[in-house]
C-alpha cells in the first residue's frame, strides 16, 4: 500500500476540479490519500471532490482547513463550529474519515487545530487583508487562542502498541521555521496566521517518521529533529513555481 500526500486543492477552481476528476480510477485502489485540508468552503464542492477521491483510493483521511470552515453562503447565524460539523458529515457520508487509522502496523493521526498567535501577533494589515476575519464565524468573546484550544481537545490519540509506523497530519504548521528563507519579508506578514506551536507539542508525543501539513502552499520535504516534514499542496491554478500539482508518495508499506 502507498501513502499518498496532497493539501490545498482549492477546488473553486475549475482545473482544479479537474485534476481531481481525471484521477485514475484504478491506480489507487490500493493506496491511503492523506489530504490536509482546504478543499472548499462551499458543501456541494467539497462533497464532490471527497466522493471523488473515496472512488479512487482504498481509504482517504481528511483534516480540515480554514477554508472549509468559511461560513459564507451558509445560514445566518450558523459559526465556524456548526460548519465544523457539517464538514464532518460530509466527509463521513462521501467515504472519507477525520479520526485516526490503523492499517498493518501503521498509525496515521490527524491533529485538527487552528493559529494561535503562537507566531507572532497579527498586525492591521494582515487583520484586514485575512480572509478568515470575515469569512469565519465563532462563539461569542471568542478569540483565536480560544478556536485553537478547542480543536486541540478534539485530537484523540489511538493506542500505539504494535504500530511500526507513525504518522501525523494537519492543516496548520506546526512550527515557524517550516517557512523557507527564501520567503519575502513582505509576505512573513502571515505569519501569526501560520500555525500553532500547540500542533508541534502534540505531534511530538505521538513521535511520527512523517508529518504532513498544508497551508502555506509551499511544497517541500525537511527532516527537523528527527522527524519528516512535508508539504505537497496542489495551490491555486497561478501558484506552478511553488507547488508540484501532483500526488506525493510519501511512503509505502
Amino acid at each position: 500500500m502507498r501513502i499518498f500526500a496532497l493539501s490545498d486543492i482549492h477546488v473553486d477552481y475549475e482545473p482544479n476540479m479537474a485534476w481531481v476528476q481525471e484521477l485514475s480510477r484504478f491506480d489507487y485502489s490500493d493506496d491511503l490519500l492523506l489530504l490536509a485540508g482546504d478543499i472548499s468552503h462551499e458543501r456541494r464542492l467539497l462533497g464532490r471532490c471527497l466522493s471523488t477521491l473515496a472512488r479512487r483510493f482504498r481509504h482517504v483521511l481528511f483534516v480540515p482547513g480554514n477554508h472549509d470552515l468559511w461560513v459564507a453562503g451558509e445560514a445566518p447565524g450558523m459559526d465556524s463550529l456548526e460548519k465544523f460539523a457539517v464538514v464532518k458529515k460530509i466527509a463521513l457520508d462521501c467515504g472519507a474519515t477525520m479520526e485516526a487509522i490503523r492499517l498493518d502496523g501503521l498509525a496515521v493521526v490527524p491533529l485538527l487545530g487552528w493559529y494561535d498567535y503562537s507566531f507572532g501577533l497579527p498586525g492591521k494589515a494582515l487583520r484586514g487583508a485575512w480572509t478568515d476575519y470575515r469569512a469565519c464565524r465563532w462563539p461569542a468573546g471568542w478569540g483565536a487562542a480560544d478556536v485553537a484550544a478547542y480543536f486541540d481537545k478534539l485530537n484523540i490519540v489511538p493506542p500505539m502498541d504494535g504500530v511500526g509506523k507513525r504518522i501525523t497530519v494537519s492543516h496548520f504548521l506546526p512550527r515557524i521555521d517550516l517557512i523557507p528563507s527564501f520567503v519575502s519579508s513582505r509576505h512573513r506578514i502571515l505569519d501569526p496566521v501560520l500555525g500553532s506551536t500547540r500542533l508541534e507539542a502534540q505531534l511530538r508525543k505521538i513521535k511520527p517518521s512523517i508529518h504532513l501539513y498544508g497551508h502555506s502552499h509551499i511544497n517541500q520535504s525537511v527532516w527537523l529533529e528527527d522527524i519528516r516534514y512535508v508539504n505537497n499542496a496542489f495551490g491555486y491554478p497561478q501558484e506552478g513555481r511553488i507547488t508540484a500539482k501532483q500526488l506525493l508518495c510519501i511512503e509505502e508499506i
